[in-house]
């Protein structure tokens, strides 16, 4: 957990760091739209549908996906299934069931793209529909080498509350994070700054 904590400093994130990520928009946000059928994939499962030959095989350790509308998913470069945390460079996979298309926003872009359609590739099987991937070249692009994984955060968390589940039901939306400003000293402070409010209300309830 201490390294976990330490990369949201400047380094890059960890799975862990991004999960956590997760569990919060769910904990904070998703519980309030009971009618949202959106999942948040966590990283270790989205390497292990990139690693699984027969993506079918895994439907009964994944989510149930009969009635999700959209599936988060944050991906690496990472083609080793031996090294843990392995890979150099996260990216952020948006697939909308219900219209068949999979964004793919790479702060580094290309970098990602044979990721990205592998990823893909696994969901149409695993969904049994044909996705069409729409690599968004107008991303956000991160400075450094380290912010990847900030960016991959940022983006799902303003795509999710900021665009699909301020949506009216059947609305169309445009899904491109053009001209979109990320600070990513920023976000690695709010992040902090959750994981110590968190901290804080543990103990406080411990007393």
């Amino acid at each position: 957990m201490k390294e976990d904590i330490d990369t949201l400093k400047d380094d890059w994130l960890t799975d862990n760091s991004i999960a956590f990520w997760e569990e919060y928009l769910e904990r904070e946000y998703l519980t309030q739209y009971p009618n949202a059928h959106i999942v948040l994939l966590r990283p270790s499962m989205s390497f292990m549908l990139v690693q699984t030959p027969d993506p079918l095989t895994l439907k009964e350790v994944l989510p149930d996906f009969s009635r999700t509308s959209h599936i988060f998913l944050p991906i690496n470069d990472c083609r080793n299934p031996a090294i843990a945390e392995g890979g150099s460079h996260w990216s952020l996979l948006l697939v909308s069931v219900v219209d068949g298309v999979a964004f793919h926003y790479d702060s580094m872009h290309p970098s990602n793209a044979s990721s990205a359609a592998l990823t893909a590739e696994k969901m149409s099987t695993l969904l049994g529909k044909n996705l069409v991937l729409k690599d968004l070249e107008d991303s956000p692009q991160q400075e450094n080498s380290s912010d990847c994984g900030v960016f991959v955060c940022i983006l799902m968390k303003h795509l999710l509350l900021g665009k699909l589940l301020r949506a009216a039901r059947g609305e169309k939306i445009g899904m491109s994070m053009a001209n979109k400003q990320v600070d990513a000293n920023k976000v690695r402070k709010e992040m902090l700054g959750i994981i110590e409010n968190f901290r804080r209300e543990g103990e406080r309830r411990r007393r």
